[in-house]
């Protein structure tokens, strides 16, 4: 146990990868091979492009924190999306040990009153930071970030940040200018995205010129990979699932589809919009260009609204403007700006939900007084649709969150508006309560701040039955996995890598049930349901059960999903049942393009998985690390023991869960602020807190353990020394605790290591005789074969520490150790291609404790 507490509490460890001492969590061994990719370089150029839910934030954060410890960089800059910073700085805060600060709107006052001078700037002052690249792209931040760049720079979500085509003055293209500036000035660049190429290749290209400008070639030239193999990783899951025989438990992924059909109601409202929507976009020829565009556009949204729910269709019919500016004036903006509000453009970050009244709103002044009435008619038809007898939508709906609450599933419904998500958790908690009385249903929109939205999840996955209706806010960067199980698409996404994002957020590594389902609902009589069905989401589901992943849906999809709306419902014949099969052409050129990347990503994605790093020798370079500071099972083991020796216990619970009893250790346990009645070793499950090596609680058992050994505490049987007769051993030997202490020196910069080993001696011929092997399962071995009065057990350990008074007796010791980590830290760095590392042991170790072992039968 005593050996269990020295090891847990190393931080500063010996090994080759020097972070495994501070993290929070046990990476997976897949997990590693960025960061052997990036200690291959001297200026560290990496674009980590891994599937969906692999882990691309702890790949990223495992090359920083060994950097950190290596003494290669001291300040870590992270730019995300906005909504993504909290995440960031938790993930760096409870698994890496670093300190972080987030640089936004709210909270810039309160960190630049931490600094010590006015003159000193908060980017120069805090050494590690987030921030939001929108923000800080701003002018008024920009060029002081780009005055004092921190030593590695992780770029997240970066597709978020390629050059866009055209658009010279558009968010993205801002977000690129900056970042290309940035990536000049930086010695490291660390870029993370699962979609990296969205079907532009010169968007990609631009991409891969972050890291070096070489990469950024015009399209008709070809990229060497064989340059760009070091700087890029991307890996599906079917590759890393069973990666040198460590298996990784991924959910499987089981697509449904499901139906409703229109009621004679909704049918009745919508043949009668349909109608509307038609007429205001062929008739009135004495309109300009950009008013048509504006009536367009208006019908677009008009029909989206009115089959998401009714009350995404009054808010819309209503003709108020929600939540967009004013309607721009030429028409290539005009159609840039309603796009953009009525669609899912591929290279919008920020998802609107509000329902897109903008272009309604702006057509208004051309109205004819017959169109107005219609208008108020066709709102007065929404209105009546309300609830499961009208809106056959919502009832199948029902059935299916039913079905899953019984399940256990705990599901994520996704809509696309506001007034979506409020009308079915309203509708779901009514019908669905009285049969589930602990169930919650919570909505959660963008019509809440960042921080409202998280603590709202926060506090819906406390209970026991939930369910999150959602929009759009939610499908991109916010881990879901551990909270739910289940994604219904309640309204389709018009840009299928929505439909990936929505159920990535649970279908991701630590997901605790093996099958996650993905339902998309539909209707079998809904025309434009059926359009953007047959049109694009068919085809990218085929496309990611063909590849194993999602395939990121080119821009060019927003054309033609647009033009098919066009001819097919704006422009068609009269009557609900189109004619659906007789697609324009572009549908078919848009698949085989998209057919076309299939082949080529297959190609690629097998050429960057890099299977040129030796897996074995990271395996065994891993599995020495765990062996030397402690695994999963260790924590589990030390809290039992450690907990009955001060007069408490760990209990187990259900589902491999278990809760503490801290017995003496009480008011230690309570100061730090954890519960303790759920705990889990393996994964965070259903509000359980997990527990790692750098838990507050792990670690003060550490110091009450090592404490009272130190002190002498015989009430809680913590001695230092012992001794005991045993069959275990055919000669008297002595087991030491050793703590070595060792600075490693690389390109003349030293740092502090150190190791906790057991090691044990024999005397032969008055000789000390070291054993060659002595592990943890050695002293397990041993089994008390009889009593030993407490003289005798002083004179044993007498005996043994006498042999120790000689400063150089232990020196055999140190001089093994230090060249077995010589060996250890050479293979790792001929897998990293780095020089040598020059080990330098401080002698004599630290003896920190003294166990005698001697044969039954010998006094």
């Amino acid at each position: 146990m005593l050996y269990d507490a020295l090891r847990l509490s190393v931080r500063a460890g010996a090994s080759p990868f020097r972070c495994a001492g501070r993290l929070g969590f046990g990476p997976r061994t897949y997990q590693y091979v960025p960061l052997v990719m990036a200690l291959r370089q001297e200026r560290v150029r990496l674009l980590i492009a891994d599937d969906v839910g692999t882990g691309k934030t702890i790949e990223a954060l495992l090359i920083a924190r060994e950097m950190l410890d290596r003494g290669l960089i001291r300040r870590i800059g992270v730019l995300c999306p906005a909504h993504l910073c909290d995440q960031w700085e938790t993930e760096l805060r409870e698994k890496f040990a670093v300190d972080a600060r987030v640089l936004q709107p709210s909270r810039i006052a309160r960190l630049e009153r931490e600094v010590p001078r006015q003159d000193v700037n908060v980017l120069a002052y805090f050494p590690h930071l987030v921030a939001s690249i929108d923000f800080m792209k701003s002018d008024r931040r920009r060029d002081a970030y780009l005055r004092n760049p921190p030593d590695l720079l992780i770029v997240d979500e970066a597709h978020g940040s390629a050059r866009p085509r055209g658009q010279r003055e558009s968010a993205q293209h801002q977000r690129y200018e900056f970042v290309r500036e940035l990536a000049a000035r930086v010695p490291h660049l660390l870029l993370t995205t699962a979609t990296p190429h969205s079907g532009i290749e010169e968007n990609f290209r631009s991409l891969l010129g972050l890291l070096d400008p070489k990469f950024d070639l015009p399209e008709e030239l070809d990229l060497d990979r064989s340059l760009l193999q070091p700087h890029v990783v991307q890996r599906r899951r079917r590759d890393i699932e069973s990666w040198h025989g460590e298996e990784t438990r991924f959910p499987e992924r089981i697509a449904e589809w499901a139906t409703y059909d229109l009621s004679a109601g909704q049918q009745r409202f919508f043949e009668r919009l349909l109608a509307y929507c038609r007429e205001t976009v062929r008739g009135r020829p004495e309109l300009a260009a950009p008013q048509q565009r504006v009536r367009h556009w208006a019908a677009l949204a008009l029909l989206r609204c009115a089959l998401s729910s009714p009350g995404a269709a009054t808010t819309m019919l209503s003709g108020r403007s929600e939540g967009f500016g004013a309607m721009p004036h030429e028409t290539a903006e005009l159609d840039d700006a309603y796009r953009a509000q009525v669609l899912d453009p591929s290279e919008d970050e920020a998802v609107a939900d509000h329902a897109p009244s903008a272009p309604l709103a702006a057509s208004q002044a051309d109205l004819s007084d017959g169109e107005r009435r219609r208008l108020v008619e066709l709102s007065r038809l929404a209105a009546g649709l309300v609830g499961p007898e009208h809106d056959r939508k919502l009832g199948a709906l029902v059935r299916i969150v039913e079905e899953l609450v019984r399940e256990g599933a705990q599901p994520i419904v996704f809509c696309r508006y506001i007034a979506t998500a409020n009308y079915l958790a309203e509708w779901l908690q009514r019908l669905l309560g009285e049969r589930f009385p602990e169930l919650r249903v919570v909505a959660v929109t963008g019509a809440l701040g960042e921080e409202v939205r998280r603590k709202k999840v926060e506090e819906l996955a406390q209970a026991t039955s939930r369910v999150l209706v959602a929009t759009d806010c939610l499908s991109e960067g916010i881990n879901l996995q551990e909270h739910f199980g289940a994604v219904v698409h309640y309204d389709l996404p018009w840009n299928p890598n929505r439909l990936d994002q929505r159920e990535g957020r649970v279908d991701r590594f630590g997901q605790v049930r093996p099958k996650v389902r993905a339902i998309v609902l539909y209707g079998a009589n809904n025309p434009v349901d059926l359009v953007v069905l047959d049109v694009l989401l068919r085809k990218a589901r085929q496309i990611r059960q063909t590849l194993g992943f999602a395939l990121p849906i080119p821009v060019e999809a927003e054309g033609v999903l647009e033009a098919v709306l066009e001819s097919v419902l704006l422009q068609g014949g009269t009557g609900v049942q189109l004619q659906l099969g007789l697609m324009p052409p572009e549908v078919g050129r848009f698949h085989g393009q998209l057919d076309e990347r299939v082949r080529s990503e297959e190609r690629q994605r097998a050429y960057f998985s890099q299977p040129s790093i030796d897996a074995t020798a990271l395996a065994e370079d891993i599995g020495a690390t765990t062996a030397l500071l402690g695994d999963q099972a260790t924590l589990r083991r030390f809290l039992a023991d450690a907990a009955q020796r001060f007069g408490g216990e760990l209990r187990p619970r259900p589902r491999d869960a278990f809760s503490l009893v801290p017995g003496a250790l009480a008011a230690r346990v309570n100061a730090t602020g954890l519960t303790t009645d759920k705990l889990r070793f393996d994964h965070a499950e259903d509000g359980a807190i997990l527990v790692t090596r750098t838990s507050p609680l792990i670690e003060a058992y550490c110091d009450a353990v090592i404490g009272g050994a130190l002190a002498g505490d015989r009430a809680a049987s913590l001695p230092r020394c012992g001794a005991t007769f045993t069959d275990a051993v055919s000669r008297r030997t002595a087991v030491l605790l050793l703590r070595l202490r060792y600075e490693l020196v690389e390109e003349g910069h030293a740092q502090f290591a150190e190791e906790v080993v057991v090691e044990a001696f024999t005397v032969e011929n008055d000789r000390l005789v070291w054993q060659d092997e002595t592990s943890r399962e050695f002293l397990e071995r041993v089994r008390p074969a009889a009593n030993m009065t407490a003289g005798e057990r002083t004179r044993h350990v007498s005996w043994a520490l006498a042999l120790l008074q000689n400063g150089d007796s232990a020196t055999a010791v140190v001089t093994r150790r230090a060249t077995a980590l010589i060996e250890a830290h050479q293979k790792a760095r001929r897998l990293e291609r780095r020089a040598a590392l020059e080990v330098r042991p401080h002698i004599p170790p630290d003896v920190v404790g003294c166990f005698v072992l001697v044969p039954a039968g010998r006094e």
